[in-house]
């Protein structure tokens, strides 16, 4: 390959040698207690001592030790070792192959690929497999369609092993098209197949086609796994469907597959997502052995639901239990304060992650920490906290801080913000509407119309505000203005009827949400009455029996004036209304909200 190597006589382990006396000083009795590259090379010094340094055996053995546990430096070395062996074959590049996909240099497979070709050597089934992987890893699109286009060269377009990584690698580069058409392309789809293109779906938010598919899996009598059962309950999550998720957590409990940490643990992710907090409790209460990502699945699920104190309490008990907390435990705690307004405590969480655990903070982490001090109207230390991070602000970090400046009136910081933001990315129409709102506010209104110019003159627009409500295991969507729903007509009336129920009672449509200047207040209330909240809250008061919480899912913050009516709908009917916007979970009961209006 690279230089020549001395001729290598192909040798299994002896019996015995002329220079070896016993089975024990043969290098390969040791290597099942070698623990490290650094023994790995002992052993090698003495395969060198003993003439055996260029038997293929040892050194296949050897290259299998490197590239179990693979490390940039481990793939070095058996890279060394690979180049000392002058005719490889295809089942120890396929091991080489493997290992690389593992680490952080995955496209390195492909020099010793091209090495092999030019040898004369061809893939077979097991190739493909490990190279894909090693470009869904780094995203690389032109080398993984490189592959696709050998592999129908070659007949193993189709091969069982060879399909689900194909499909596995357009998704990861988000080429969830050209996945589907492989996919489609199998006449018998294995049930490896199916996870594959399922879990591409629910990775890539697109929850109704992995729920799809998963029902089309069943319909072909397959057996789904747990990995099946995995993209199925995030699929839930995505779309907040409960129903379903309790039927597949039934599904879980009978199949046995509840007997999975990760299963369970997707359960209370779903649960807690879908507005279920009770249910998260109960299965992790329930679950005989919890780990890190539990624990931490269960913190973020008092967090989102506004329970600090309990989300703090339950990492104490994490610790008395000696589980180690990772990177989503911290976020949890930080997204706990966060949302409960604990200023102190989300800042001691903050510096005890890398000083006392050992983990270092990441783009999230600093995230929330903005969030944190935007919430608690500490704008200027948010912004000073930004500007001076270990790494490159990301427009989120920024559009976090514009959010706190539209809630607390303050439109010179916002201005500036909004120069940061432009300058990373000034395609998002939300970014636009939070300043042109908070101009107006301040009645500033020749500063709303420059930014309503800019908006158009730079074709942005505004994102229309969407929510979901769950009823007889069907998700209703409806948009803010004139739903497009079939029975749109009726339920604007319902709605209409509702809103007079509500002012009976003290409701008053807060009109200053509405940015108009040349707007009457009547039109205002209009545009206020067809929220997509209230249009999906009517829609769940029409269609379910009286007592039955409604489950509400929002794209974008629950507006004030929604929030207010929510609380009085909760109050007329007796219903619990939980509404789960962008940035936390609203539990509506007897006319008051678990945010205690700090949102």
């Amino acid at each position: 390959m690279a230089t020549p190597a001395p001729p290598v006589t192909p040798m299994f382990p002896p019996k015995s040698n002329a220079n070896i006396t016993t089975q024990s000083a043969h290098p390969l009795s040791l290597l099942p207690k070698c623990t490290s590259l650094r023994e790995l090379k002992q052993l090698q010094a003495f395969a060198i001592k003993t003439h055996l340094h260029n038997d293929i055996y040892i050194l296949t053995k050897f290259i299998n030790f490197c590239t179990l546990n693979p490390t940039t430096t481990s793939m070095q070395h058996a890279h060394h070792l690979f180049d000392q062996i002058p005719q490889p074959d295809i089942v120890l590049f396929n091991t080489m192959a493997r290992g690389y996909a593992r680490t952080d240099t995955p496209l390195l497979a492909f020099t010793l690929f091209t090495q092999i070709l030019l040898s004369g050597i061809f893939p077979d089934d097991y190739t493909f497999p490990s190279l894909l992987k090693a470009c869904a890893s780094c995203k690389a699109l032109e080398e993984g369609r490189q592959l696709h286009c050998l592999a129908i060269k070659l007949g193993l377009s189709e091969n069982v092993y060879v399909c689900p990584t194909l499909i596995n690698m357009y998704t990861a580069c988000n080429e969830m098209d050209c996945a589907r058409r492989v996919f489609d392309k199998i006449s018998q789809p294995c049930v490896v197949t199916y996870n594959a293109m399922i879990t591409g779906y629910a990775r890539g938010s697109r929850p109704n086609e992995a729920l799809s598919l998963f029902r089309e899996l069943q319909a072909r009598n397959l057996m789904p796994t747990d990995v099946t059962m995995l993209s199925a309950l995030s699929s839930c999550s995505l779309l907040g469907a409960l129903d379903l998720g309790k039927w597949l957590h039934e599904y879980v409990t009978k199949s046995g597959l509840d007997r999975f940490v990760k299963v369970n643990t997707a359960l209370i992710d779903m649960y807690a997502k879908c507005g279920s907090l009770d249910d998260a409790v109960c299965v992790f209460q329930k679950m005989a052995v919890r780990d890190t990502q539990a624990w931490s699945a269960m913190i973020m699920a008092y967090a989102i639901h506004g329970h600090g104190p309990k989300a703090m309490s339950l990492f104490k008990e994490m610790r008395k239990a000696g589980i180690k907390p990772d990177e989503i435990t911290f976020l949890g705690l930080l997204y706990a304060c966060s949302h409960t307004g604990l200023v102190e405590e989300g800042f001691e969480y903050f510096y005890s992650m890398r000083d006392k655990y050992g983990v270092i903070p990441g783009i999230k982490h600093y995230g929330c920490m903005v969030d944190l001090l935007g919430r608690a109207g500490r704008l200027e230390e948010a912004y000073e906290f930004i500007v001076g991070l270990p790494i490159r602000p990301t427009p989120i970090f920024w559009r976090t801080l514009l959010s706190a400046c539209g809630s607390h009136g303050n439109v010179e910081l916002g201005k500036r913000v909004l120069e940061h933001i432009f300058e990373l990315d000034d395609s998002h129409g939300g970014d636009y509407v939070i300043l042109s709102n908070l101009c107006a506010r301040a009645g500033r209104w020749e500063d709303v119309n420059t930014v309503r110019k800019l908006m158009g003159e730079r074709g942005v627009v505004k994102v229309p505000g969407c929510s979901s409500v769950e009823v007889n295991n069907v998700v209703h969507e409806f948009f803010s203005g004139d739903g497009v729903h079939s029975v749109s007509t009726k339920l604007h009336q319902a709605l209409d009827e509702l809103v007079k129920e509500l002012k009976m009672v003290g409701y008053v449509p807060d009109t200053s949400l509405v940015f108009h200047a040349d707007m009457e207040d009547e039109e205002k209330e209009v545009i206020l009455r067809y929220h997509s909240e209230k249009l999906a809250i009517t829609f769940g008061l029409l269609n379910t029996p009286p007592g039955t919480t409604i489950r509400v899912v929002k794209n974008l913050r629950v507006c004030a004036d929604c929030h207010s009516a929510a609380k009085l709908i909760s109050f007329i009917f007796d219903r619990q209304i939980i509404l789960r916007d962008v940035q936390r979970f609203h539990h509506f009961k007897d006319g008051k909200c678990s945010c205690e209006d700090f949102w």
